[in-house]
């Protein structure tokens, strides 16, 4: 370590906290000892670290297995956040209540020092926090609760929420649906709500809401729902990209441009979105803010803190999906 911080020209603690709270570290020196490290090729000695910490060297993760751009990104960025912290972290999916319980029982045999959880039910998140004995927890949850030993890790869904209606209303628009995500999702819940109070913020008038799924097909089905109720639609914001992308083609198929007739704004900002025909304007998630400050957060628990709410914050991204009403 003494021969990292001479060639990255930085103190031995600086090398120390690079490697255990990165976050606490500015970009340009994380980036210059981060260098050095690979340049002598060096990589952290777990065993002699966990000795010195008095601490188990693995993290638990788990998921719910689910296949999406939000979660898979946010599992992604954990197990780099963990490695790059000198950890080594062992992934378990739990689908069902049987997995959830076998999967905390697994991490709890192998010795793991904390878990984190990336949870898009409530029903994941409050089977872990059951069972959590007592090792630290993190949930990757929007608008989870903390609670002892439980902190909450999860990108601001609802100013996400607040961006896009924000967005729309300064394009003049004064009627804004929403296309949710299923309601038992963190995510979805607290992007309704953000849809919800911005609209309100700003006295639009409240648009419909309907309930789909993340995929493309939904979107499409939930689109032709809105155009049946027989609602003058002018502007829709979508609870995701894909779902995004199936109601451009819905109202593509009833003659409607985007955005000459309809504006459309998704949540994510899912690779290839700027590729959508038209480029979709969209709320970019910061997921690999979210692993380090999950992992930032653990380890200060293990330290002896109190469990915390961190809440990065998403940022819109404007492209040409969405343009002023004509009138």
């Amino acid at each position: 370590m003494s021969d990292v911080a001479l060639v990255a020209g930085v103190s031995h603690q600086t090398v120390s906290r690079v490697l255990n709270t990165p976050d606490a570290v500015r970009e340009t020196t994380r980036e210059r000892v981060t260098q050095a490290m690979a340049e002598l090729g060096y990589r952290p000695n777990l065993a002699a670290r966990a000795l010195a910490r008095a601490r188990s060297p693995l993290l638990g993760v788990i998921s719910a297995g689910e296949a999406r751009f939000g979660p898979t990104h946010a599992l992604h960025a954990v197990e780099e956040a963990a490695q790059a912290a000198g950890y080594i972290s062992t992934h378990v999916p739990a689908i069902s209540p049987t997995q959830a319980r076998e999967a905390t029982d697994h991490l709890f045999s192998v010795g793991v020092a904390g878990i984190v959880v990336v949870a898009p039910t409530h029903e994941l998140a409050d089977r872990i926090v059951a069972r959590r004995r007592d090792t630290p927890v993190v949930l990757i949850a929007a608008g989870a609760p903390i609670s002892e030993g439980v902190s909450v890790v999860a990108v601001d869904q609802e100013l996400g929420a607040r961006l896009a209606v924000r967005h729309l209303a300064e394009l003049g628009h004064t009627r804004i649906h929403h296309l949710s995500g299923p309601p038992r999702w963190f995510d979805a819940h607290t992007r309704v709500i953000g849809w919800q109070e911005e609209c309100h913020a700003l006295g639009l008038e409240q648009g419909l809401l309907v309930e789909g799924g993340w995929d493309a097909a939904d979107g499409f089905a939930a689109t032709n729902r809105l155009l049946a109720a027989g609602a003058s639609v002018e502007a829709i914001f979508a609870a995701n990209d894909l779902m995004a992308l199936g109601a451009i083609r819905a109202l593509r198929m009833r003659g409607l441009d985007v955005p000459g007739d309809v504006s459309v704004v998704g949540f994510d900002d899912a690779e290839g979105t700027d590729f959508y025909l038209p480029p979709l304007t969209t709320v970019r998630q910061p997921f690999a803010h979210v692993g380090r400050l999950a992992i930032e957060v653990l380890l200060t628990m293990l330290d002896g803190e109190s469990a915390t709410s961190r809440s990065p914050e998403p940022e819109l991204v404007v492209r040409e999906s969405a343009a002023s009403p004509r009138r």
